[in-house]
């Protein structure tokens, strides 16, 4: 099938003509309180993904609705190019991440409300806007051609924020249907507002759940204390001993499967940082981390492990004098390339449970859902064909990054469809997903819509 080559001017023309039936479903689409991650938000998960699943097939996709053991993935594809041209598989998610704590909300955060030419709600940037400019992109090109110029297939799954276990689960059985050339991941960001960039890399991820256990109850500090072992005093022992003072893990064998980036590789990717202006918009310095390694090499290329969250004993107001039973904390690994999660994991529960002090027990949960770090090819021709877009969109060069966050189904998903991979993405880290007043700026929402056009539109001259 013969569809024309869109220009860029054209379907700027089209943003602007379409631009309240654009945002209007974009407002849908981010109501929907699609919290994964909380079993009393399965209703407006299934509510969700059926809107998007219908609107979808409005604009011509067949569609699916794959069952998992948790949350449905939407499938949808057209492949009305025929076999002559190329398949393009598009990843994207439609669960987002719970509000709490609410009172650090300025507006209800599913309510969605324009500021200064930016969205503010839950989902905004991650990755509802992600998502609904994919959608817009690929409803604007048949709108625009009556046709694709490729095939396209579209999974929007709706557990990547509780580590998408379902999706993960049916993989294996949808090989066939997942088969693709290439597969792009539409969950990533941009170094700053005006510079292009595609990312190359994301870094693997595990997760854990630490129980320290003392006495059968809480105790009296005073009757019991300088006798009874604390829970609390144990359990900052063992988190003092994950790390050395110069940032480096003490896990043994953390480290045996890291290598340097090789040079070639360093050569394409940026290592800029600006270490001012990351204090002036976290109020921090940028003192995390192994202190031998540069900033922007910290946080994407060398593995990391933090502590999410400790809880234990009063922390209510006024004042209890208590040793609590029980103390835990939450910690989480990053991984480079070669880092084995399953390996890393293991290790890393034996480490912390030989560490407990006398009289305490130690019991560590290491989740499901973990996922190994991942690189692309940056001579791909997916790679190619998104770099090109981002700089005819941007009308600057583009250049190569690396993702300090973890996508776990990414690895697995890009097995399955057998095809080239790209990372790509609109997000800036200062959007606070995952925390209140996550948003997205419209001018980078109408960039990506332009860039996914004219990636499919350079795909379609790769054959």
């Amino acid at each position: 099938m013969n569809v024309k080559t869109p220009t860029l001017d054209t379907f700027k023309l089209y943003f602007d003509d379409n631009k309240d039936s654009i945002l209007n479903d974009y407002f849908e689409f981010l109501k929907f309180k699609s919290i994964s991650t909380e079993k009393e938000h399965e209703g407006d998960l299934i509510a969700c993904v059926n809107w998007l699943k219908k609107k979808t097939e409005d604009i011509g996709f067949n569609t699916q609705l794959w069952q998992t053991s948790g949350h449905p993935t939407l499938y949808a594809e057209n492949l009305q190019a025929g076999p002559g041209k190329p398949t393009l598989l598009i990843y994207n998610h439609y669960d987002v991440q719970p509000v709490d704590p609410l009172e650090l909300w300025d507006t209800p955060p599913f309510e969605p409300t324009i500021k200064d030419n930016t969205v503010y709600a839950r989902g905004a940037q991650d990755n509802k806007g992600q998502c609904m400019y994919v959608f817009q992109a690929l409803k604007g090109m048949m709108q625009v051609n009556n046709a694709l110029p490729i095939n396209i297939k579209w999974v929007v799954e709706g557990e990547e924020e509780a580590g998408s276990k379902g999706l993960s689960s049916i993989l294996q059985e949808k090989r066939e249907q997942l088969k693709s050339d290439y597969i792009a991941i539409a969950d990533l960001g941009i170094p700053s507002q005006n510079t292009p960039s595609v990312t190359l890399g994301v870094r693997g991820i595990i997760t854990m759940d630490v129980e320290v256990t003392g006495s059968n109850t809480d105790l009296h500090s005073g009757t019991h204390g300088g006798r009874a072992y604390n829970p609390l005093h144990a359990l900052v022992e063992i988190l003092s001993k994950l790390r050395d003072n110069q940032g480096r893990i003490l896990v043994p064998g953390f480290y045996d499967s890291v290598a340097a980036l090789p040079e070639k590789d360093r050569e394409s990717i940026s290592f800029d940082f600006d270490e001012e202006n990351y204090t002036k918009t976290f109020g921090i310095p940028a003192t995390g981390g192994e202190k031998n390694f540069a900033p922007l090499e910290r946080s994407t290329i060398r593995p990391t492990l933090e502590i999410n969250g400790i809880n234990g004993g009063y922390s209510g107001d006024g004042f209890k004098t208590v040793i609590p039973a029980k103390a835990t904390a939450k910690l989480s690994c990053r991984l480079v390339p070669h880092q084995d999660p399953e390996s890393i994991g293991k290790n890393t529960v034996r480490y912390i449970e030989s560490i407990a002090p006398k009289g305490i027990s130690v019991k560590v949960n290491l989740h499901k859902g973990m996922g190994a770090a991942v690189r692309a090819n940056p001579s791909s021709k997916i790679v190619r064909a998104y770099t090109e877009a981002y700089a005819q969109v941007f009308n600057t060069p583009c250049s190569f990054s690396l993702e300090g966050g973890s996508i776990p189904i990414i690895t697995e998903l890009s097995q399955a469809c057998g095809g080239e991979l790209v990372l790509m993405g609109m997000g800036l880290d200062d959007d606070q997903i995952h925390a209140p007043n996550e948003h997205f700026g419209l001018d980078r929402f109408e960039r990506g819509f332009l860039v996914t056009i004219l990636a499919i539109e350079a795909l379609s001259r790769e054959n």
